[in-house]
């Protein structure tokens, strides 16, 4: 009996213990978890952004939100998305009715990143701020925590990762990696992050367009994060390095064949060098380009980064920052050529449409008229939804054709404001312009300083099928202010257009 009584408080005292023990991990677990809820931020935006159709207004105020979180430095790491055109920002923390006034620190927009600071530094007051993790392998279960649309509180949810590879990012049409989750995504999620261990591993980005899926969503991952991090640590922006030249896979084994490779060898073509890069003389057209930086480069473009990761070999460069050691290897006429550059920083546009810009004023000149402007993917995509079709041809065709040192971007004469100056011309829209007296338009800035520069009697401008358009110079300069006055322009040209281009005497 005795025997019996002492197995008994025995076994009394280990379920004690292990009780103990479960009940310990619950309330770390609870602890962890109000941690990661009170590190999580909603984000109040009202949004203005520029009318490209008529560049010197404003389109309608909007009130937009998304999420954020909290990291080193009293810092919220969120999207760029989500404070793109801000001209008022503030910030919520989890369960805290009050609102705090914030400010944009440090922008990406090419990795869809922003790095929020809170003008009341008492914000961050019992807030901790959550470390950035590494890249989960595949089939993790990761949380995503945001503020959704359809209710006001934290929203939390589960889905799995189910890969890592290289996506173009909706913001601002960049082609980075990207990992993909099954998590349900909505608007208001964005900037969120993904969470594994009580770490970051990603920042919600966006979800699949086109509703050809469900529960498909796509975050900004650590390598992404941590460029952006070390970027902005001088609080200059420097971006992802340019890859100044372009590819493509040889899959195809007649492709091999031509370019002297047999079957078993593995490399892409170099099809394009451009002028200005760092590379331009050393890599050559028609090079077959076999590694970079040490990683082999397989037909589809492709390097192995572990043993259950591939991602395009742009993973490189992308994970580089201006300045540092670039090393190639590529096959030229079947010799084995070695050559070393640096990475160079991404300051030119290499299509002859630019990207989507935010953050900033359009420019515009307004000359006998005629309202001219830089074509670039914000005036394209003021054609809505379907810009993809319902945009002018030559727009969309435009955004395929590289730029040169002597044509950087395209001039659009956008409308005509109708007076006896432009007599004959006022239906006259939507018009790319090659070229000015004669001379080819280098960029926008050249052409503004041209028009300004002129002393003849008449300015002929030409498209690059010789149809012309001809204004009086006298005529335009008498009637600017007047043109300005009928039309209620604040300025004939944007604010800062002169500043940097200089007059003739």
């Amino acid at each position: 009996m005795q025997i019996l009584n002492r197995l008994l408080i025995c076994l009394l005292a280990l379920y004690w213990i292990s009780f103990t023990v479960q009940a310990d991990e619950v309330s770390k677990d609870v602890k962890a978890l109000q941690r990661l809820k009170q590190a999580v931020i909603k984000i109040h935006t009202t949004r203005a952004a520029p009318d490209y159709f008529t560049p010197w207004r404003l389109l309608n105020l909007e009130q937009t939100s998304g999420s954020g979180a909290v990291i080193k430095g009293k810092r919220i790491l969120t999207n760029a998305h989500v404070v793109a055109d801000a001209r008022y920002l503030q910030v919520q923390k989890h369960n805290d009715p009050k609102k705090y006034l914030a400010n944009v620190e440090f922008v990406s927009h090419e990795a869809d990143l922003a790095i929020l600071s809170v003008e009341d530094a008492t914000f961050f007051d019992g807030l901790n701020p959550l470390r950035i993790g590494k890249m989960p392998e595949p089939l993790t279960e990761v949380s995503v925590f945001g503020f959704p649309f359809g209710g006001q509180t934290l929203s939390i949810t589960r889905g799995i990762l189910s890969r890592v590879e290289h996506q173009r990012y909706a913001h601002a049409g960049s082609f980075l990696l990207a990992g993909q989750i099954d998590a349900a995504i909505n608007p208001g999620n964005s900037g969120g992050p993904v969470i594994v261990d009580n770490r970051i591993v990603g920042v919600v980005m966006q979800a699949n367009a086109g509703g050809r899926a469900e529960n498909l969503g796509y975050f900004v991952p650590p390598p992404v994060i941590n460029h952006v991090l070390k970027d902005a640590e001088d609080g200059q922006y420097h971006g992802v390095p340019a890859l100044g030249f372009r590819t493509q896979g040889l899959e195809g084994p007649a492709s091999k064949r031509a370019h002297g490779l047999s079957e078993d060898d593995n490399g892409i073509l170099v099809t394009k060098v451009f002028e200005d890069s760092v590379l331009s003389g050393e890599l050559l057209e028609q090079d077959i380009l076999l590694s970079i930086n040490g990683y082999q480069i397989a037909d589809d473009q492709t390097i192995k980064l572990d043993e259950d990761l591939r991602s395009n070999f742009k993973f490189i460069v992308d994970n580089m920052h201006p300045g540092d050691e670039l090393n190639l290897v590529v096959s030229r006429n079947g010799e084995t050529v070695k050559i070393q550059s640096a990475a160079e920083l991404n300051s030119a546009n290499r299509s002859l449409v630019l990207g989507p810009q935010y953050d900033q004023r359009p420019r515009y000149l307004v000359y006998g008229g005629v309202v001219f402007v830089p074509l670039n993917m914000n005036l394209i995509k003021r054609w809505g939804r379907d810009w993809h079709n319902q945009a002018p041809v030559e727009f969309l065709y435009s955004r395929g054709v590289w730029s040169t040192p002597q044509r950087q971007e395209l001039i659009v004469a956008l409308k005509v404001l109708a007076a006896d100056v432009n007599l004959g011309y006022h239906n006259w829209s939507n018009w790319i312009i090659h070229s000015i007296n004669g001379e080819p338009v280098k960029n926008f800035n050249d052409f503004a300083q041209t028009l300004r520069n002129f002393s003849g009697d008449f300015v002929h401008i030409a498209d690059d099928q010789g149809y012309q358009m001809i204004i009086d110079h006298d005529e335009a300069l008498k009637t600017e202010s007047e043109i300005e006055e009928l039309y209620g322009l604040p300025a004939s040209f944007s604010e800062g257009l002169f500043e940097n281009v200089a007059v003739q005497d």
